[in-house]
């Protein structure tokens, strides 16, 4: 004997976009602001030193899967956090059809992420 309701119940792809909203708010909140305050401000004004690290030192650290990892949490998470927020934004002003402003806005924060990704290997090479 099958229950009616779980049979008509329809699958939603929301846990998979708020999941990644969640963490992109999360790396948003927390490496971004800490990878700008040392890659932009206090390595530039010689507050820290980087002391004894070459050029091709910080190249292979940067292009190793500990660099990977940096940019999937620097760059890709908050980008599906942006995205997430822009549907929304559309979807309270009644902008668009679902579908299509979660294709366009998730199509392209994996674009771009995928871009990035791509630029990374390249830069591996």
């Amino acid at each position: 004997m099958s229950n009616n309701t779980s049979d008509k119940m329809k699958r939603s792809d929301e846990p998979i976009w708020w999941g990644l909203f969640s963490a992109g708010g999360v790396c948003f909140a927390v490496f971004v602001p800490a990878a700008i305050l040392f890659i932009a401000l206090l390595i530039p004004a010689g507050i820290i030193s980087t002391g004894a690290v070459s050029f091709e030192r910080a190249q292979s650290m940067v292009f190793s899967l500990p660099g990977l990892i940096f940019i999937g949490v620097v760059i890709c998470l908050p980008l599906f956090h942006a995205a997430h927020r822009i549907r929304h934004g559309l979807h309270d002003l009644k902008l668009g059809k679902e579908r299509q402003n979660k294709i366009v806005t998730y199509g392209c924060a994996a674009l771009i992420s995928a871009l990035a990704l791509v630029g990374f290997v390249i830069g591996a090479l």
